[in-house]
Order: C-alpha cells, then structure tokens, then sequence
C-alpha cells in the first residue's frame, strides 16, 4: 500500500468542529457495547477502558449504551439513566476521557423490541406486537402514554448527560432499536398518527429529537446514529431511509447524523460483516439453549464478506442527497480511507473493532502514516460482551486504576 499523508487542511488530524464543540481530529470511537456495566451503573473497568481509547488518540469517544430506562435496556448490563447514583460515574467517566484532550459522547437510547423482558420484568415495547427471538415473546405495542413517556424519558437522560459533562449525545435511531424500529415498515404496521408512511413512521423518532435537542441545551452536540438499511426483506431500506434524513436536515434537531445499518432482531452481521461467530456466541449460552441458537443463527447471522469501508457504497447516496455533517462508519481500519472519506465529503469517520484491537491506532496512524490495523475481522470480540467486550487477540488492559 503506498504510504498516505494526512493533508495540512482538513485532514483527520486537523482540529474540526461537531456544532457547538470542537474535537482534535476526525476520529470518533464508535459507540460499541463495553459489558463493563453490570449493575447498571458506571465501573472503574468502564472508566479505564475509555480511558484508554482517548489517550489513544480519538477526537471523541462514544459511551454505549445508555438506557433511557429500565424497560429501554437490552439486559442487565447497560447504564441505565435516571437513579441519582448514575450521575456522579458519568461524571467520573467525562472526566477522565475529557484529561485524555478527547471529547466525550454518550449513546442515548431505548431498546424496545430488543430489549430483554428477563431481565427488565416488563414486555418489550414496540410500535407493534412482533415477535421477537431475542425475548422469545411478543412485544406489547406502545400507547400514546408510552410514547409520552419514553419521550419524557428521553429528555431527563439527556438532561443527565449534559449535567455530567458530556460534550455530544448520540441518539440511537438504528438496528431496530425502538426508534429504528418506528421507521421501519416491517415493524411498524400502526394506522395511526405514527405508522403507514415515511412522514408518519418517523414522527416519533423526529420528536425524540425535538426533546433532545432542547434537553441537550446550547453547548452540547447532539447527533443520531441513523440506519440507512435494516439488512432484511421489507425492512428499512435507502429510499425511505433517504427521505428521513431529509426531514431531520429539515427539522434542524441534530449536528451531524452517523450513517449504519442491519438489525439487532434479525441480522446483525450486516452491521459487523466477516464470519459469524456462531459457535463462540453458542458456547457463552445455557447447553439447553445451543443447539436451538445454532439452528436459528444460520438463518439470523449470514456471514458477509468484509471489505474495507463496506457502508460507502450507501452512505454516498446520503452524501450526495444531504447538506449537512455526515460520520462514515463500517470497516474503517486504514488511514487512506479515512483520508477518502474526508475527500468525499464525510466530516467524521467513525470506528469500533479495529480500536478495540488497537486502541492507540489513531496514535499510530499519526506516527507512521502506512502503519497497517492490525485487526483481522474475525467478529470473536462479539461473544465477549457478556465478561468485558475486547479483542480476543490482545491481552486484557489491568483495570487497578483507581476511575476518574
């Protein structure tokens, strides 16, 4: 490969702005499920892996995933805003990312149908009942009063994030989360004011955002993690998709929209691609339940070949189609793509498992602009989430660090 440098204006290392912030450079930690949560609540362990990530080198680092409420989270496992005693880790957590010269970004969210009731003790919510393989139920399909309240839900976390000193929220609309899934047309088959068309569908999606951005105030970024296609037949795909960028471009609500895609119910792997690790993800579950996992995943987790920045193809059509500030995510592991990405016009290049290979790659990259990622796509850090998500190559990081 030859050798790339970094261009003096506008390059990934340049200092660039994300609305009212302004990060180092144009590398941003992809918000990706640590496993370091599970009380719900911030760990040292979580702290230190952050840590970690900013002094690596990123421009800003994404916490995931913060549940709005209980009833928001995928399981027992994930930050959950709203106790009191939330507050202070959070604080902790900003902190010791913002004295690593990175910003910090919290992913802000509610589950819905892929939510765990197991673990939550109450349904699944959803725009409509389906049934969901994760719960091995149907989901309860959301009221008005639902809706009133996640909305309400949304607003005291993102109040909480900004009183913790957050610099950016990232509002999850993707993977069939529930405000993915009001967007797309397989699972939302509602007749009211929040199903049928793209306008309808994504109503209450742009309201969450409407909270947000109000809730999030005039110094805090806020932006929102967007799938342009759900990965399954008669799910979300790029002409409806297309159209809600638009409508949030119109709407003013977000700084800049991080462009994903496929489906926490049903195909993952469109997100992640490379081979699925069907028989590693098996081995972390009850025996009773592996071999019915490993007959569903055949169908649920397709491998996809991996290619270098594998969502391009799709994101140009937002590129193309968009005015405003746009973050390229999906197999980023080489400078000279980050570098076309900013060519193209992408502000921000967003990325996940080449960092939890190589936390320092930004660092390297800066050093030896050729240097080579060292990941080699195997997706064997996705079964680890339920003992610490990390690489499986790389020897843990000790966590004896005090957090802050």
């Amino acid at each position: 490969m030859r050798e790339v440098v970094p261009k003096i204006g506008g390059g990934v290392f340049e200092a660039a702005t994300l609305g009212p912030i302004t990060l180092r450079n144009r590398i941003v930690k992809a918000a990706t499920f640590e496993g370091r949560s599970p009380r719900r609540v911030v760990t040292d362990d979580l702290i230190t892996f952050h840590r970690e990530v900013a002094a690596g080198g990123v421009g800003m680092s994404t916490v995931a995933y913060c549940a709005v409420s209980v009833e928001g989270s995928t399981d027992g496992r994930t930050i959950v805003l709203g106790p009191h005693d939330v507050t202070d880790g959070l604080a902790r957590l900003a902190d010791a990312i913002h004295k690593q010269g990175a910003a910090a970004a919290a992913q802000l969210g509610h589950a819905g149908p892929v939510a765990n009731p197991a673990a939550t003790k109450v349904a699944a919510l959803g725009p409509s009942p389906i049934w969901s393989p994760l719960a091995m139920r149907r989901t309860k399909a959301a009221t008005e009063d639902d809706l009133a309240r996640v909305r309400r839900d949304f607003t005291r976390g993102a109040q909480q994030l900004r009183e913790a000193g957050f610099d950016a929220i990232e509002v999850h609309l993707g993977h069939n989360y529930l405000l993915s899934a009001f967007l797309s047309p397989k699972l939302n088959t509602r007749t009211d004011q929040y199903g049928g068309s793209v306008e309808h569908r994504s109503r209450f999606p742009r309201q969450v955002l409407a909270d947000v951005r109000q809730a999030a105030g005039d110094h805090v970024a806020v932006t929102a993690k967007l799938n342009m296609a759900d990965g399954v037949p008669g799910g979300l795909w790029l002409d409806d998709s297309l159209e809600v960028a638009r409508r949030i471009e119109e709407d003013g609500t977000v700084d800049a929209l991080e462009l994903t895609g496929g489906s926490s119910l049903a195909n993952p792997m469109y997100l992640f691609r490379g081979e699925a690790p069907v028989a590693e993800l098996a081995a972390t579950m009850p025996k009773m339940m592996r071999l019915g996992f490993r007959l569903l995943a055949r169908r649920m987790m397709p491998s996809y070949p991996f290619e270098e920045a594998f969502f391009l193809p799709y994101a140009r059509q937002f590129r193309a189609a968009l005015a405003m500030p746009l973050v390229l995510l999906g197999g980023i592991t080489r400078l000279d793509t980050a570098l076309r990405a900013l060519e193209e016009g992408f502000s921000f290049v967003a990325m996940a498992r080449a960092l939890l290979r190589e936390p320092d790659l930004p660092s390297r990259w800066q050093a030896e602009a050729s240097y080579e990622s060292l990941c080699v796509h195997c997706n064997k850090c996705m079964p680890t989430i339920y003992r610490g998500t990390r690489c499986v190559l790389r020897e843990p990081v000790p966590t004896t660090q005090p957090g802050g």
